[in-house]
């Protein structure tokens, strides 16, 4: 079995960061800092103009939390005991409902929420999640620059916006993948902490199986039972019961149009999107879901860099799930920067660079289309993963000089 292991740098020094990597980045950070600032100043982002707390995903936090605090956990689940938390934070009633789809064992997080104020809760929510997210891509990338990729990246306005949990998915993600090369037990408890986003984890299972990574295996396990008996004792047998009983609400919630089609960045999102239909759109998912764990894990399995195998499970994670939204690409980061890392020491070739570029435009184009824009944008990472991953094993052949490449 291959060991995983970070490439070793070479004898030659790293290829140089060109020019047009920071310019770009300079005005993806400009985008998100400005745009959210614009949003607060009109009232349009934590509170509005009058002051009230304004309906964003947030308030599904903070209101669970606040059931947690009030001693009602199993009120979490029941959508209409939740809404009614919800109006109670926001003043405002809406149609539909904004359900809490979490396991009991994240309780112990929104129930922490609860305790501040809601605007301060908010602002120390993003702040506490965007700097484990921040810390990670760093590390993934391996140079100074990477602070200020964490924060250009598009997906990040959006997750700001609605106060989502985007980047604490990705640092946990991220720590998983950082960590299996050298510290397995540490990843495996930053998986077995990945379960509050369930729908994350069935192609890690199948990677770590065929790779042999066992002490991650059972440190995964491990973690998500001790959490798991942690959560009942806490909040009872009642709460995770709720959790059962509502939790099939989920796979209707997607796919009976209570939720705007464009908003889903799945290809189940983009199949009903373009007009197909339920049955159809759920085939050509699942479809896509078992290449894409093939694929995964044959290169798991080949003698490809290490970064190429965690970015196609990076992106393989977000590829094979029905169930994600904008914020939820924060992830996407992960697998851009460990292309970024190996541009950065091998050189990028002019393809990848627009390719990337394009990816990211998607990203921000989410906010004028209203469209599964992101779900392309995983695409074309998967494409430039697939690249390199081809020329590596020798099935390809570079067709463009790299820029930017050691001399």
């Amino acid at each position: 079995m291959n060991e995983l292991r970070w490439t070793s740098p070479g004898a030659a020094r790293p290829a140089a960061i060109p020019l047009a990597v920071f310019l770009v980045t300079a005005v993806f950070v400009a985008l998100n800092t400005v745009h959210l600032g614009v949003l607060y100043a009109v009232g349009e982002w934590i509170r509005d103009s009058a002051g009230h707390n304004i309906l964003a995903d947030f308030v599904t936090l903070w209101s669970a939390g606040a059931l947690v605090r009030d001693g009602q956990a199993t009120g979490v689940y029941d959508w209409e005991i939740a809404k009614q938390m919800q109006v109670a934070v926001t003043g405002v009633d809406y149609t539909g409902h904004l359900g809490f789809h979490y396991p009991p064992p994240f309780l112990f997080v929104v129930g922490l929420l609860a305790y501040l104020p809601f605007g301060v809760s908010y602002i120390a929510w993003i702040a506490a999640t965007f700097a484990a997210y921040a810390t990670m891509i760093r590390a993934l990338i391996g140079r100074p620059i990477g602070w200020w990729l964490a924060l250009a990246f598009p997906a990040l306005f959006y997750n700001f916006v609605i106060g989502q949990n985007g980047c604490l998915t990705a640092a946990l993600l991220g720590g998983t993948l950082f960590l299996l090369p050298t510290r397995p037990i540490l990843a495996g408890i930053c998986l077995g902490l990945l379960t509050y986003k369930p729908q994350y984890g069935p192609l890690f299972p199948l990677v770590l199986l065929a790779t042999g990574q066992w002490r991650t295996i059972f440190a995964a396990a491990a973690t998500t039972v001790t959490i798991a008996a942690i959560s009942w004792l806490a909040f009872g047998t009642d709460t995770w019961l709720a959790f059962f009983h509502w939790a099939p609400m989920t796979p209707t919630f997607l796919t009976n149009g209570e939720v705007y089609f464009g908003k889903l960045q799945s290809m189940l999102g983009f199949v009903r999107f373009a007009g197909g239909g339920e049955r159809v759109s759920w085939i050509a998912h699942w479809c896509l879901a078992a290449t894409v764990a093939v694929a995964v894990v044959a290169l798991w399995r080949s003698n490809v860099r290490y970064e190429l195998k965690a970015a196609a499970l990076a992106t393989g994670a977000v590829l094979a799930t029905p169930y994600v939204f904008m914020y939820d690409l924060v992830v996407l980061a992960i697998p851009m920067a460990l292309l970024i890392r190996l541009g950065f020491e091998t050189g990028f070739r002019k393809i990848e660079l627009h390719a990337l570029w394009i990816a990211a435009g998607l990203l921000v184009g989410f906010d004028v289309f209203i469209a599964p824009v992101g779900f392309i944008a995983a695409l074309v990472l998967a494409g430039l993963i697939a690249d390199r991953a081809l020329i590596e094993l020798g099935y390809s052949e570079p067709h463009a000089e790299p820029v930017g490449a050691a001399q």
